[in-house]
């Protein structure tokens, strides 16, 4: 059964819109009769006399391809056919890294897979959803960086650096990111980013200020999914293990842990006299690791919508469900009081990622019951002496930090927890102060009352900003001296290529809007063209990325936000030497080595002309945001030669007279957006000539293009041939929560038409 994820799909949002593909895939004409053949194999024997001009009576593929006469039926069998064609190298090459369990060779197998995913052609990737600059006093670095899990939000916050003085400049930052790069795996990078902030004069802030819009609808951790609940929440307990700044895991509540010959079992030793405290520090009990039995089934019964994440465990998808009532029969098992042991259903890599996350947390069974707690079918959170999680003096803690002080829409305060086994970090506390979003400069302003320690520039930032001078400088502004872009994200946002197009017309609800002025013999044509890899390579690297941002974002950082691979580059890392084969020649990677850069070896390996990893990225640290590596008219045209000299052998003609013609959703209501999509159909003619001819097909608001283009739940409502968009937010630390959506069936199969 596939749940909703918690990150789950990301709709892509103003900046991004179209990119490259074609819909429908028939090597031969059909009869307009039968319109369910949409597509088949191009197997059409060339002619004597070469192929010839298509004959059109001009019957529109709107009027054909109607959902009365789809065939339900048939439609899985064909995607299954389509995907194998188009997708099957990718698949095979996932599988092979599915099923390895060193954790390095599986990022570098996953990376292998992604190339093969990349060079189909379905996609190209877009942008991530961090746009803009920013000014502040904190140090990069000092935290986890990842992007699962609870331990990138604010319970790492722990040990955040905080300067007094001033804001670092961008190349103060980048010097930062230098240290932390060459200290990466060591240990040592903390200590070294430190040393180098004292040795500039810079004195540390023990305390940090920040904002709030929405208040946490519980304070039970394993009672919610919303971010704006966890962020906050996340601070009041540990996992079994932590990341630590250079995010390799280091232990947490567990001192140790084993993992069985066979993948299956996880035995974790638990630290001895971890305190269980009230909001006011006061003992409530030791942490044992029924604790952790206690918070598994906790997980289950608020159906928050976590315990998805760990159906890997033995029988826990079963008692979720409600197939199972005992919960002794689920695969997690106190040995005894330090001793806890996970029995997984297969072996997952994965798991040990997921170690700090709120399923897997600890609930403190005798407190629990206290405030009225209960467990499987006996809870009831709406009972009247049910008051755990109701208040942050209705919890019990073990983390870093205590709720001091909660006051609705005004204050959550945070004070460091004596009794903590971590010891004391560098901050001691914490306060979130309530904004309502009236004000836009209230985060500016407080920064420059020295309450603050950044800002973001936002537009009305900027006006006042760029005329404000540096503190420490009037000679420069505060954005001319301290303004800084980050850009890496976990978000992955990607445009697609509709293969298997059967819609031509909003066919997911509204039959009337937006339909293709496209004729049955040219949407055959394209159907025919799409189903040939160098026709959608010469998409794919036809796409002007920085034309089609330039009309919305004008010079200033044109290219910050664009992404060149689907997961991130610096998403995981290597902690071993790792060699792997790439066509038959053995590559070593180094410890540390990130995702992109194997993922770029494989990309060069097989051939295909794209960019998707600059190590001189992110400062030095390597990255796969900020430039376009896609972007190739030259290797374009030549790839469209070849698409048309096999497209010719297979009796279709393709020339300037006889043109495959693409729609893409053209957003026509909005003025910035409907220009770059301009700017998008030009960079194609660029590379293409009158080969290839977009249409842009105009919804009228936004809710007709969605409906288009995002909306529909199968693929064969996908009303485009180019301009399909979606992203995706990971789960947890491996590269399979992303690689996943290209399964068959798949969470993205549908934005290509399948499915």
């Amino acid at each position: 059964m596939k749940k909703t994820r918690i990150l789950c799909l990301v709709l892509a949002l103003v900046m991004c819109l179209g990119l490259v593909a074609c819909g429908g895939n028939n090597d031969k004409p059909n009869d307009n009769d039968n319109p369910n053949n949409n597509p088949s194999d191009n197997d059409n024997p060339n002619t004597p006399e070469g192929p010839q001009p298509p004959v059109d009576d001009g019957t529109l593929a709107a009027d054909v391809y109607t959902m009365d006469a789809f065939d339900a039926e048939g439609y899985p069998e064909k995607s299954d056919e389509i995907y194998d064609k188009v997708l099957g190298e990718y698949y095979e090459y996932y599988q092979q890294a599915l099923a390895e369990q060193d954790p390095n060779q599986r990022i570098a197998k996953m990376a292998i897979a992604e190339a093969k995913l990349l060079e189909s052609g379905v996609l190209v990737p877009m942008q991530n959803n961090t746009v803009g600059q920013s000014v502040s006093k904190i140090v990069p670095r000092t935290v986890p960086t990842v992007s699962w899990g609870n331990d990138g939000d604010y319970r790492g916050y722990q040990n955040e650096l905080i300067v007094n003085e001033r804001p670092l400049t961008p190349a103060e930052r980048g010097e930062v990111t230098k240290i932390w790069s060459q200290n990466i795996g060591t240990g040592k990078a903390y200590e070294a980013i430190k040393s180098y902030i004292e040795g500039l004069g810079l004195t540390f802030n023990d305390t940090l200020t920040s904002t709030y819009s929405t208040a946490p609808v519980t304070w039970d951790v394993m009672a919610s999914i919303q971010s704006t609940t966890n962020e906050y929440v996340s601070l009041t307990f540990d996992g079994l293990l932590v990341y630590d700044n250079e995010n390799v895991q280091q232990p947490g509540l567990a001192e140790s842990y084993e993992i069985s010959d066979d993948g299956l079992t996880y035995t974790f030793h638990l630290r001895k006299g971890v305190k269980w405290v009230t909001s006011q520090g006061a003992e409530i009990a030791e942490l044992k690791a029924d604790d952790f039995v206690a918070g598994l089934q906790h997980v289950s019964d608020t159906k928050a919508g976590t315990a998805w994440l760990v159906y890997c465990i033995e029988n826990y998808e079963a008692y979720d469900n409600g197939e199972i009532t005992d919960f002794s029969q689920v695969g997690v098992k106190a040995i005894d009081d330090y001793t806890l042991q996970y029995t997984l259903t297969e072996p997952t890599a994965w798991f040990i990622t997921i170690c700090g996350y709120t399923p897997l947390a600890p609930l403190c069974r005798s407190y629990y019951t206290s405030q009225g707690g209960k467990f499987g079918a006996d809870f009831d959170n709406s009972a009247s002496d049910y008051v755990y999680g109701t208040t942050p003096d209705n919890i019990a803690y073990c983390g870093a930090f205590l709720i001091t002080n909660y006051t609705y829409q005004n204050t959550i305060a945070f004070t460091a927890n004596p009794t903590y086994y971590g010891g004391e970090g560098a901050l001691k506390n914490i306060t979130f102060r309530y904004v309502d979003g009236s004000d836009p400069l209230v985060a500016f302003n407080g920064f420059m009352d020295g309450l603050y320690p950044s800002f973001r520039v936002s537009s009305a930032v900027n006006e006042i900003a760029s005329k404000t001078p540096a503190p420490d400088d009037p000679s420069m502004t505060i954005l001319e001296k301290y303004a800084f872009s980050s850009h890496d994200s976990a978000t992955a946002i990607v445009n697609f290529n509709n293969i298997y197009r059967y819609s031509y017309a909003n066919n997911f609800n509204d039959a009337s809007a937006m339909r293709s002025p496209k004729t049955v013999v040219q949407a055959e044509r394209t159907a025919a063209a799409m189903m040939n890899q160098n026709f959608r390579m010469a998409l794919v690297t036809a796409y002007d990325r920085y034309s089609y941002y330039r009309a919305q974002l004008g010079e200033t950082d044109t290219l910050g936000s664009a992404t060149n691979s689907y997961v991130p580059g610096n998403f995981v890392a290597l902690t071993a030497d790792t060699t792997v084969d790439m066509n038959g020649t053995s590559q070593t990677f180094k410890t540390g080595t990130f995702y992109g850069e194997i993922l770029q070896a494989a990309v060069d390996s097989d051939g295909f002309k794209v960019k998707v990893w600059d190590p001189e990225g992110s400062d030095g640290a390597g990255s796969s945001f900020g430039f376009d590596g896609w972007y190739n008219p030259e290797a374009a045209s030549e790839y469209l030669d070849k698409a048309i000299e096999e497209l010719a052998e297979q009796g279709i003609l393709v020339n300037e007279d006889y043109p495959i013609y693409l729609d893409m959703p053209y957003d026509d209501y909005d003025t910035i957006l409907s220009a770059a999509q301009q700017a998008l159909k030009q960079s194609y003619e660029k590379a293409f000539g009158n080969r290839v001819i977009i249409n842009l097909i105009p919804g009228g608001d936004s809710d007709t293009v969605a409906d288009a283009n995002y909306n529909p739940e199968h693929g064969y409502h996908m009303n485009y041939d180019i301009g399909g968009n979606t992203g995706w937010l990971p789960d947890y630390g491996d590269a399979q929560s992303y690689l996943n959506c290209f399964l068959p069936n798949g969470d993205m199969d549908k934005a290509f038409g399948l499915y």
